[in-house]
């Protein structure tokens, strides 16, 4: 049994391959911008690392279930259903971590709070896909600005000992107000903490109404940064836990789903 759950967001996109119930092959890459495009390349690479994909591989008839899920899940032609991220990404951090009751996803271009109830169900969530701000776009933007890379934001924003404080909560008043901090003399490690800080913010502003409860985990291409995630975990008051891949938790999710139907049969 050959399974595929793809995640096509509008920054990257992922495929988990799972075999006989086991994790075979995952793959992040850019999502582009063709979603057909992208969501096969992405699902013959995962199939490459599982050491599945062969010449004239079908995916309609060698893939035993597919599901989608992401902004472009209704690009995927070769799904046979497509799910909401929300529920994919609680499906997947409970597969991962079974206490697992609050999830906070930051992608790149929106964040969510999930709560889930002890059986990995969705008990609520909230979702901000409306703005860059507290978002993986609001910190590519930033750090443009300072002439750094988004992998090295997170390591020196964590040096800083004084970070700025951000007031503006969109990114295009954000960025001007950077650009007038830097010329007062502020340093860039005390830019970059402002910057995580003013993510950490938001993402928490939002997510106290569906409520912080342990255990919490952090998932999206943002959980890879540790500027972010040390700023969570310092405003509010707990410790989050980042899977390997916090990237496929939505895909992996999805294939689990497609576990399911395919058992249904």
């Amino acid at each position: 049994m050959v399974i595929a759950g793809v995640d096509v967001g509008a920054a990257t996109a992922k495929t988990v391959i799972m075999s006989n119930g086991d994790i075979v092959g995952q793959v992040v890459i850019a999502t582009g911008h063709n979603i057909k495009q992208a969501a096969a390349e992405v699902t013959k690479l995962a199939l490459e690392q599982a050491g599945l994909w062969r010449d004239g591989f079908n995916f309609e008839t060698d893939l035993d279930y597919v599901v989608s899920t992401g902004y472009g899940r209704s690009g995927v032609a070769f799904a046979k259903k497509t799910v909401t991220e929300i529920m994919c990404h609680a499906k997947g951090a409970h597969y991962l971590m079974p206490t697992t009751r609050t999830i906070i996803d930051i992608g790149g271009q929106d964040s969510k709070a999930i709560g889930l109830d002890e059986k990995g169900n969705v008990a609520n969530f909230v979702m901000n896909d409306k703005c860059a701000a507290g978002t993986g776009r609001f910190l590519e933007v930033m750090a443009n600005v300072l002439h750094t890379t988004i992998e090295q934001l997170g390591p020196e924003a964590l040096i800083s000992k004084t970070p700025c404080h951000m007031s503006s909560t969109c990114t295009i008043f954000a960025e001007s107000e950077m650009v007038s901090l830097r010329a007062e003399g502020r340093s860039r490690d005390d830019l970059l903490a402002g910057i995580v800080r003013s993510v950490s913010s938001r993402v928490v502003v939002m997510g106290r109404t569906v409520g912080f409860k342990n255990d919490m985990v952090f998932t999206g291409g943002v959980a890879k940064n540790v500027g972010v995630k040390a700023a969570l975990e310092e405003e509010i008051g707990m410790e989050i836990m980042v899977p390997a891949q916090p990237q496929t938790i939505g895909a992996l999710g999805a294939a689990l789903m497609a576990k399911i139907e395919l058992e249904k049969r």
